[in-house]
């Protein structure tokens, strides 16, 4: 038999292990009957392999060997049990670098000899997913499926073995590990008996088969598998997930009682907001329950006035800590102007002469981090107040035009003074600098000299940041004056149409008592067209007439009046407005109307309508210009 029996061992129930292996521990070794020892040594010698184990010497350790095997199988030696898939006692653990030793194998029927160690291992294909089938090849020709079945029955329990006429078969395993049991054979040469025939010797090999009966269990394995996988990712699912709300109650007169109650109460109010939200969308109101869900709205509205009041305190208590926070850097930053302070008197001659070279190293050090440390939190500073100022110029820019103007002028005047206050800080650090430079004529030392120097050098660094900082606000002023200009404008603007709305709503008044009611409209109509021409007149006396200013109001010229030719009956300013925004997002509804009022060669203003429905209308008359020219 093959292998020692070490598969057949190991499922064996354990009362028959332990008699086997009792078995074994009284005859450790064995010499087994050989009739003929010099023929078979004569047959190995041809096939280049070196006779072992022929007068029953131990090939491998004790401590290796496997305790126990029948005697009545005629086996040789023991199995090695490095073989794949046998698992019965855990192998020692042995060096990689050490080749497997494959010993010979005697059955009932053949004898197989293994390989020559000098020669490279058989190949082997790629494992199919699943295999429990194997090929083998380079049978004996008078090869039997009994013996076959008597030399790979010991791998492992055998399903079925196909056996081809052309010296080769298939053997199916019941389990995947017997396939690597199965491969430990490849290579060997096998003989039936002690025959020197050609037709009873052969050189097995042993590889991996594909079957589809492999494939087909080895897929249902893994759909099993995944069946199992998405069940308990559900069940974890189904664990991981939130509760779900409790369900609300169907409206009745009970339940909106108790539901106005608990309107009132602030700790049950989203509660309460959810279910009566629930029910106006069932469809629960009707002229019955009007007034009981009218009073429940109520109730809900009047929790509006504390939110306010809660927001409002909130948002006090974060202006307070934002000023706190803000007041907390101006002490330090007045601290940090302190110590450079006594760093700067340290620095003059007269204190300087008395230290010495570290000490006057460490003040040069400390000074220097000192100052790094004051420019950062003035930074800072300087950060939280822009932020201030974009805040202040949001707010603004929703307040009237009038308010508009005051703020600005304020900010020019703060601007100013910023400016000439950076102004006399520059002409401090100049007489600062002269007097350096006196100082620095008057020593005598060179480490004196390259200390002023850095200090030299470190005001006119500061000096040159000043004057570009003081550059940046002129430009700012100038930006701001321009603003303020364009405001001025514009507020010029809002007082004469003002006037001219006041002149409309006059002449309206005087033609609807003039007029009866059988020619209202055409009244109307006509003071419409009267205040038209009155509006268009005060317009072109406030919008100077004149050529494009610049590239920009070219495009917009061009854009305008594409548009306003392909809509023949004209386009209100915000329509025209809209479609110009898709374009360009800086451009404003103002800047489009006084565009046109300034060219009416090319565009005319129109009213269309009765009373409520009376809209102002511009069109494209450039053609009807030159024609009539």
């Amino acid at each position: 038999m093959l292998l020692c029996d070490l598969s057949v061992i190991s499922t064996l129930p354990p009362t028959v292990a332990d008699g086997i292996g009792h078995l074994g521990a009284e005859q450790r070794h064995h010499t087994v009957p050989v009739a003929d020892p010099g023929a078979w040594a004569t047959a190995m010698s041809n096939l280049g392999i070196v006779p072992m184990g022929l007068t029953g010497q131990q090939l491998v350790s004790d401590s290796i060997c496997i305790q126990g095997f029948d005697p009545t199988l005629g086996i040789i030696t023991p199995i090695n049990p490095m073989m794949a898939g046998i698992s019965l006692v855990p192998p020692p653990p042995v060096p990689p670098e050490l080749p497997i030793i494959k010993e010979i194998i005697h059955c009932k029927s053949c004898t197989l000899f293994p390989q020559n160690p000098n020669l490279p291992p058989p190949s082997t294909r790629e494992r199919p997913p699943g295999c429990k089938t194997v090929f083998v090849g380079g049978l004996p020709e008078n090869a039997s499926e009994e013996m076959i079945r008597e030399v790979f029955d010991q791998c492992g329990e055998i399903v079925a073995i196909r056996k081809s006429k052309k010296n080769f078969c298939h053997i199916r395993y019941s389990e995947e590990f017997m396939v690597d049991k199965a491969l430990y054979l490849s290579g060997y040469r096998i003989r039936i008996g002690s025959s020197t025939d050609k037709k009873d010797s052969g050189r097995i090999h042993v590889d991996f088969a594909q079957a589809r009966d492999d494939l087909y269990e080895w897929e249902c394995n893994q759909r099993s598998l995944a069946r199992e996988e998405r069940h308990r990712r559900k069940i974890q699912e189904d664990r991981l997930r939130p509760p779900s709300p409790p369900p609300i109650m169907h409206y009745s007169e009970h339940e909106a009682v108790i539901l106005s109650e608990s309107l009132k109460e602030d700790n049950n109010f989203s509660d309460a907001t959810a279910v009566l939200f629930t029910w106006v969308d069932r469809g629960e109101v009707n002229r019955r329950t009007a007034n009981q869900f009218y009073s429940m709205i109520q109730s809900a509205n009047s929790h509006v006035r504390r939110l306010m009041s809660e927001k409002a305190q909130h948002e006090e208590e974060l202006e307070q800590a934002k000023e706190h926070f803000k007041n907390t850097l101006l002490a330090i930053l007045t601290q940090f102007e302190q110590i450079a302070a006594v760093f700067t008197a340290a620095s003059r001659q007269k204190a300087w002469d008395h230290f010495s070279k570290a000490q006057r190293k460490n003040i040069d050090i400390w000074r220097k981090q000192c100052e790094e440390l004051r420019n950062a939190h003035s930074e800072e500073i300087m950060g939280i107040r822009r932020e201030e100022e974009m805040e202040m110029s949001d707010d603004d820019s929703e307040e009237n035009p009038s308010k508009k103007l005051r703020t600005e002028d304020m900010a020019v005047a703060a601007l100013k003074e910023e400016n000439d206050s950076l102004r006399w800080q520059l002409d401090a650090y100049r007489n600062e600098v002269e007097l350096l430079k006196k100082e620095q004529g008057k020593s005598y030392h060179n480490e004196e000299d390259h200390m002023q120097e850095q200090q030299l050098h470190f005001l006119q660094q500061t000096m040159q940041s000043m004057q570009q900082q003081l550059l940046s606000l002129q430009e700012e002023l100038k930006s701001k004056e321009q603003e303020l200009e364009q405001a001025q404008d514009e507020h010029r603007c809002l007082e004469a149409e003002v006037l001219t709305l006041r002149e409309k709503l006059l002449n309206n008044m005087d033609c609807q008592e003039g007029s009866n009611t059988e020619g209202s409209e055409k009244g109307v109509n006509g003071c419409a067209d009267t205040l038209y021409h009155q509006h268009c007149g005060k317009n072109r006396e406030v919008f100077i007439q004149g050529p494009l200013r610049c590239e920009k109001e070219a495009l917009l010229l061009g854009i305008i009046s594409t548009f306003l030719h392909v809509h023949p009956f004209g386009a209100n300013i915000e329509y025209l407005w809209s479609y110009i925004q898709s374009l360009d997002t800086k451009v404003s509804a103002r800047e489009l109307e006084r565009l046109m009022l300034r060219l009416p060669n090319m565009f005319k203003q129109e009213f269309s309508g009765v009373g409520a429905t009376l809209e102002k209308r511009w069109k494209f008359c450039g053609f009807e210009c030159l024609n009539s020219a």
